[in-house]
């Protein structure tokens, strides 16, 4: 039987490479985690609805003992912002064990790209979600609670948010990698950090009620001073109650950005290696 022959064989073929290749991993893996927070409605609405939950009690407590309305504020900022940190736990520090739990590890390591691309792809699909959920909750909290905002600099507000954002998901991507050596721990790390996580990095109360070195020590999470700082610059009282002045957490969090974005390129490039010469990644008892 005759073949004709393929017109498509003989269209020239790029491959990609450096930062296209790059930028090509990054839409690709960006693209299912957008598409696929679309397919379960459920859990859009839980995602919004149990935080609200949590957000409600805090602010009937700070009202009957009769604290600033401006805590009330704190309370909506600080809910809206657990959005990102369930993000980073489940869906970054966790997401390469769960790839090799699905057998998809081995194919992320042998395939040309790079790591960092694949979980930078995954962090801004999970980002975008997880943003225009943050914002239903800051919508909603603000209207039911009638929190009102006084911002003092649109500019270094958005600068703070991009900046803890961006220092947020480096210590996600570095923490994903210690999370896969560390294999079956992994899960019960991320149950372990939640609830010490929503008190050192006041979620639902300033900082500033912690001594000096407490809250210190837990600036070393980028939410701790990313919430801190806009609390700083959208609330009246924000100034008197934050921690540190706002250019000096600018200024820690864009090392803390350097910090973990360099620590999680060679915890990856770790990784890789020893997947290479092993043929398996560690096991949590190595």
């Amino acid at each position: 039987m005759a073949t004709g022959s393929n017109p498509l064989a003989s269209l020239p073929v790029e491959k990609a490479s450096g930062w296209k290749l790059f930028l090509k991993t990054v839409i690709a893996r960006a693209y299912p985690r957008i598409i696929g927070q679309q397919r379960e409605k459920s859990w859009v609405f839980f995602d919004i609805f149990l935080p609200m939950l949590a957000i409600s009690s805090y602010v009937f407590v700070y009202r009957a003992i009769g604290a600033s309305e401006d805590y009330v504020g704190f309370v909506v900022i600080g809910g809206a912002m657990t959005a990102f940190w369930l993000n980073i736990m489940w869906s970054m520090s966790s997401q390469l064990y769960w790839e090799k739990e699905q057998g998809n590890l081995a194919l992320y390591i042998m395939a040309p790209n790079s790591m960092m691309a694949v979980l930078l792809g995954m962090a801004v699909g999970g980002m975008f979600a997880t943003l225009l959920r943050a914002v239903v909750i800051i919508l909603l909290g603000s209207w039911f609670f009638h929190v009102q905002y006084v911002v003092v600099n649109f500019f270094q507000l958005l600068a703070v948010f991009f900046i803890s954002m961006t220092a947020l998901y480096g210590m996600g991507m570095m923490s994903a990698s210690l999370f896969l050596l560390l294999s079956r721990e992994a899960d019960h790390l991320a149950q372990l950090a939640m609830e010490p996580v929503y008190l050192v990095s006041g979620m639902y109360f300033p900082i500033k009620a912690f001594s000096f070195w407490i809250a210190a020590a837990a600036s070393i999470i980028p939410l701790t001073l990313g919430l801190d700082a806009m609390r700083q610059l959208v609330f009246q009282s924000g100034a008197t109650l934050g921690f540190l002045s706002v250019t000096v957490e600018l200024t820690i969090l864009s090392i803390l950005c350097v910090s973990f974005l360099i620590g999680a390129r060679a915890l990856l490039a770790y990784m890789e290696k020893l997947a290479i010469r092993e043929g398996r990644l560690t096991e949590s008892r190595r």
